[in-house]
């Protein structure tokens, strides 16, 4: 959520930001928001100044009274008497108008930074840099979920059964894989000096409302019947609601975690479900890393995360690629994103393994996250997510660019304490 002082001080740029984004259906909110806001506080105006009069006139009643002067004792009570009829009236504009100037701020977007590149959607993201060969072997990859059906690893038909379409059961050497890079992930984000948590699973609407448009909580959330609860898509939702209410201190700042989670999403839109494979599910798992820092350091712990997802996945022995999310592919919370691709030899493209973004302050301004400064000065602080891992998907990259053209696939030194020791998986078919 943005500062309503931009809109009292320069709707054109909020105007001109939400056109960069392609949404020109909330045009109309800025200036409705103007003009609410403006009679929103003309109405809270009049009552202080009604509820403060109220308090004069009733002392003054008092001095009256002790002086004898019963009339005109009296005719000041009629007169308080009436500026209190009129506060109830006042006080039920203000909450109203209050409440429809929250609405209209919650689904205008934030700011987005000067160099985000504008497009309309995910088509005009621009790569920015590669890292690592990609390579395309001489003998044929075959389909994901073909490559952990070779290891007994992969079984689609009894989760349909127990659960439906986009779940999974993981078996054996692949369940085993599947906990061995979210085992290395956490220890290589502690080893980047981050603080290791498990969240909780589920959170308020409160909380849901805080770290994401209601757009994305309507295709993204499942609630829970019955209950003020929601499941999580990611654990940067419980992580940022963590600081929910707070005041921070300065010295605690930058705060930097990496949480574990399983994550659940419906995935309503245009992706859809995957019906094969394990691309796009109901329910995964990740390792994230969160940074809750002050705004000027926010866009240096923002390189830093993208640029640790790349080294973690390079040490895996995977090709990535750093692709700038466009105006129109960014979600609205969102300053800046990019996201972190894996290199596909099977198709020969790269496909999305993590996403890094820096959303200043528009979830702690909905979540009124601040901090104390030295001056004794409150400030909203600055918000920062990334993933570092979230298997199975990233399995996908992983088991095409190591397997080998005998079926077996090639365990990464740095992946192999978390595998027993283990230097190859060898193939049950």
């Amino acid at each position: 959520m943005i500062d309503i002082k931009l809109i009292r001080e320069n709707k054109e740029l909020v105007k001109e930001n939400i056109k960069k984004k392609f949404q020109d259906h909330k045009l109309p909110m800025v200036d409705e928001v103007y003009d609410m806001d403006i009679e929103y506080r003309k109405t809270k105006t009049e009552a202080d100044e009604a509820r403060s009069k109220v308090n004069t006139l009733s002392k003054e009643i008092g001095n009256l009274m002790r002086d004898k002067k019963v009339d005109e004792a009296s005719r000041v009570k009629e007169e308080v008497a009436n500026i209190k009829n009129k506060i109830p009236e006042l006080e039920e504009k203000e909450i109203e108008l209050e409440k429809a100037i929250k609405e209209r701020m919650m689904a205008i977007p934030n700011i987005i930074a000067d160099d985000v590149p504008i497009g309309e959607d995910d088509s005009c993201n621009v790569e920015e840099q590669r890292f690592g060969d990609p390579k395309v072997p001489n003998y044929e990859i075959p389909y994901h979920s073909d490559i952990m059906a070779s290891f007994d690893g992969l079984d689609k038909d009894s989760a349909g059964r127990v659960s439906g379409n986009g779940f999974y059961y993981l078996m054996g050497d692949i369940a085993r894989l599947h906990s061995a890079v979210l085992a290395y992930a956490r220890d290589f984000m502690i080893d980047k000096g981050f603080i290791y948590c498990i969240p909780p699973y589920m959170i308020h609407s409160d909380a849901v409302d805080g770290v994401m448009s209601f757009e994305e909580k309507e295709n993204m959330m499942y609630k829970i019947e019955g209950e003020d609860l929601y499941l999580i898509g990611t654990s940067e939702h419980s992580m940022i609601a963590k600081f929910k209410d707070q005041l921070l201190k300065e010295s605690d700042l930058p705060i930097t975690m990496t949480s574990y989670s399983p994550c659940f999403r419906k995935e309503v839109g245009a992706h859809g479900i995957e019906e094969r494979g394990v691309y796009r599910i109901h329910q995964f798992e990740k390792q994230e890393m969160v940074v809750v820092c002050k705004p000027e350091d926010s866009e240096k712990w923002y390189n830093k995360m993208w640029q640790f997802s790349v080294e973690l996945f390079r040490t895996l022995d995977i090709p990535v690629r750093k692709l700038v999310c466009c105006s129109g592919d960014l979600a609205d919370l969102k300053y800046r994103s990019c996201d972190i691709e894996a290199w596909s030899p099977r198709q020969q493209k790269y496909f999305e393994v993590c996403s890094c973004s820096n959303l200043t302050d528009a979830q702690a301004r909905r979540l009124g996250i601040r901090y104390k400064k030295e001056d004794g000065t409150k400030q909203y602080a600055h918000t920062l997510n990334n993933t570092v891992i979230a298997p199975p998907r990233m399995l996908i990259a992983f088991l095409e660019n190591n397997l080998q053209e005998d079926g077996s696939v090639l365990i990464p030194e740095a992946l192999r304490p978390y595998m027993g020791g283990k230097e190859r998986l060898i193939p049950s078919k």
